[in-house]
């Protein structure tokens, strides 16, 4: 008792002294906001240290320019801007290699899964330039600024850095505090984030290990899962242009789902430009494009892929990228 109460005034005169000596007394970790709660819950739901899980916490660095890229996303362009980012000779010319180079795991999974093999590698096209800039920013600091201190999201990101934190070691290409990826803490060639690598995420190539950043088996596999979870329907069609007549009704879409048949929508005055089962459901879709309004006629798999993204823009950009890639695969193969 006399010992334990003697260290006090010994450390207090410790510090003391090292203030009168003008040495600063040793700073105190902060906490980010929320950070005990979250640490908390995370022990209690996986078992894991809570002196590890504050260690990976302390170590994280809230963003400034997080923050700025989440509030100009390129989705807020109209699709006469949003179109020229993806729909370039270069990121064209680069898929047909790319598929090129990599055809027969492309083929294999495209097979085994049903999505048609140009949509796999358009997803890599337009998330990361085909594994070139798979993101610069730190996911744990993407995660931490979106979830602890940026209220508009917050319990989105919350969710997702709870999940990374959750994650077992076997299902990300490294350690927490090294990965990489895009500011809003998506990873790997796909851009996963940490719950769609714990939901759809594949180890396709057998090691034990899913690896999105590095193994190309399971990223083109856990795209592939990704999309058949949502929903798409092998062969079938992603959109198709439609042709308005004068008198054509407003027709007010909340989300990409299929609502209507086809034959309705031409009762409507939107005519297909392709011929297609007047029964098959369908939703529309208005853009602004280089050369005026645009009408599409969007199907299941349109709106699979803006399950990936939620935006239209996003996924009219791989479904455009996904047929040029395609037909210059069809153009090379016939040359030879």
């Amino acid at each position: 008792m006399t010992v334990l109460f003697a260290s006090r005034p010994v450390r207090f005169l410790a510090v003391l002294s090292l203030f009168w000596m003008g040495v600063p007394a040793p700073a105190q970790a902060t906490e980010h906001p929320g950070q005990a709660e979250l640490v908390s819950e995370v022990a209690r739901d996986t078992g894991k240290s809570p002196q590890t899980l504050n260690a990976l916490l302390d170590g994280a660095k809230m963003q400034q320019s997080i923050l700025d890229a989440i509030s100009r996303p390129a989705e807020g362009k109209p699709w006469k801007d949003y179109r020229p980012i993806f729909l370039t000779d270069k990121r064209i010319n680069d898929g047909i290699a790319f598929y090129r180079e990599h055809r027969a795991l492309l083929e294999q999974i495209g097979r085994q899964y049903g999505v048609a093999p140009e949509y796999l590698v358009a997803i890599v096209g337009v998330e990361t330039s085909y594994g070139r800039n798979t993101g610069k920013y730190k996911v744990l600091d993407a995660l931490v600024t979106l979830g602890l201190y940026y209220p508009p999201r917050a319990t989105f990101f919350r969710g997702e850095l709870k999940t990374l934190l959750e994650l077992p070691d076997n299902h990300l290409a490294g350690s927490i505090d090294t990965l990489t990826g895009s500011y809003a803490g998506a990873q790997g060639w796909g851009q996963f984030m940490p719950s769609s690598i714990r939901d759809f995420a594949v180890d396709a190539d057998g090691d034990g290990h899913i690896d999105l950043q590095n193994s190309l088996p399971d990223i083109f596999a856990s795209v592939a899962n990704y999309f058949v979870k949502h929903g798409w329907v092998s062969g079938d069609p992603v959109a198709i242009r439609a042709q308005p007549d004068a008198a054509a009704a407003e027709v007010v879409v909340q989300d990409a789902s299929p609502q209507w048949p086809l034959e309705q929508l031409e009762v409507w005055g939107y005519a297909p430009l392709q011929a297609m089962d007047p029964g098959r459901l369908s939703s529309l879709q208005t853009l602004e494009g280089a050369n005026g309004r645009e009408y599409w006629l969007t199907f299941q798999n349109f709106y699979v892929i803006t399950r990936y993204n939620r935006s239209p823009l996003y996924a009219m950009a791989v479904n455009q990228l996904a047929q040029a890639i395609a037909a210059g695969v069809d153009q090379a193969d016939a040359a030879r």
